[in-house]
């Protein structure tokens, strides 16, 4: 069971002061987020694509190559590389340069992103959103098996056998698959053989595992192994020594920024009942002390069958501290609790329920 940290490099308004943090300043505490995340004993850190005001990283491999050299153990990945608004040319060299920096360390976490500012800003079409995906995730494919590459596709000029350097450590390079829960996109990823991320930020958790089992399934059919594929989750929390004051302080910037992107969908409000909700054993929410997030990451793995966990942290801006002070209880106390129980459960001959 691998467990980690995820991250969008938010910069949106603080809610206490209003102030509005520089992307400088939030670019270099990521970095120093991730080095503590690898001392504590983490296993993966992701960091988003975004390309917003209010979200500092759109270059997630130039951030993770940052911290490369001053980290040890931890992976290292995007979470997501929007691959339909993106070169797979480009993305591949990009991520086996990381993988080159760190020794090997480097993912590509592939998925057609659910902020779309990518597409008019490099030229593509949101008509085009679904069949771009599923064409550069062809080519990314065909990169990573072949480092010379004859293609041809709809939505970019021809490659007549050249070679793309560089080659990465790892052969072949990681790449995983992110959904937000659409059958159609878990079904792909088992049929290609390829690790599955789900993005559970609502609801209950338990409802995600007739996906995994239909990823599982198809993957079968496909002739992978399903046993040797991973599934991870990426889901928002906080971890403070106080459970209830972990949760109040998670609360506010919580609150302002699901509020603020459900303007932009539609969605109802967020208010402190949905986020209570949320926090007990079932829902989708990871915030407490580290007994009780430790208790829900158990159950995830025993009722979804989940192999990796990506705590999202921060939601919003929070105080840099309070962040890294997660961290640290994530790797230290959080992670060994997980690991131990998951591995007791496992000799007991545990299956997913």
């Amino acid at each position: 069971m691998e467990i980690g940290i995820s991250t969008f490099v938010e910069t949106s308004p603080d809610v206490r002061t209003g102030e509005v943090m520089s992307h400088a300043q939030r670019l270099r505490e990521v970095v120093e987020e991730i080095i503590l995340a690898d001392q504590v004993g983490l296993d993966v850190y992701g960091v988003g694509e975004h390309h917003r005001e209010d979200y500092a990283a759109s270059s997630p491999a130039v951030v993770l190559a940052a911290a490369a050299p001053q980290t040890k153990r931890i992976r290292l990945t995007s979470a997501v590389t929007v691959l339909s608004s993106a070169d797979p040319v480009r993305v591949f060299q990009d991520f086996a340069t990381l993988d080159g920096i760190s020794n090997g360390r480097a993912e590509i976490m592939a998925g057609r992103g659910s902020f779309i500012e990518s597409f008019p800003l490099f030229g593509y079409d949101l008509n085009d959103y679904d069949e771009l995906f599923e064409e550069n995730l062809e080519l990314l494919l065909r990169i990573r098996e072949s480092e010379k590459v004859t293609w041809r596709g709809g939505h970019r000029p021809a490659i007549r056998d050249l070679g793309v350097y560089p080659r990465p450590v790892q052969n072949p390079l990681p790449v995983w698959i992110g959904s937000g829960g659409n059958s159609e996109s878990v079904i792909r990823a088992g049929a290609l053989g390829l690790p599955l991320v789900l993005a559970i930020i609502g609801g209950r958790p338990e409802q995600f595992a007739p996906l995994v089992q239909l990823y599982k399934k198809a993957a079968a059919r496909a002739g992978h192994d399903p046993s040797r594929l991973p599934v991870a989750s990426h889901s928002h929390g906080f971890i403070g020594e106080d459970g209830q004051a972990a949760a109040d302080k998670f609360f506010p910037s919580t609150q302002d920024r699901m509020n603020a992107i459900g303007r932009e969908r539609g969605w109802g409000h967020y208010s402190r009942a949905t986020y209570d909700a949320a926090r007990s054993l079932e829902g989708a929410l990871y915030v407490g002390d580290p007994q009780t997030v430790a208790a829900k990451i158990v159950h995830l793995r025993q009722k979804v069958g989940i192999t990796r966990f990506m705590l999202h942290v921060p939601l919003g801006t929070m105080p840099h501290e309070d962040v890294m002070k997660a961290i640290e209880l994530l790797g230290t106390e959080v992670a060994p609790r997980v690991r131990e129980e998951v591995a007791r459960w496992e000799a007991d001959g545990g299956e997913t329920t």
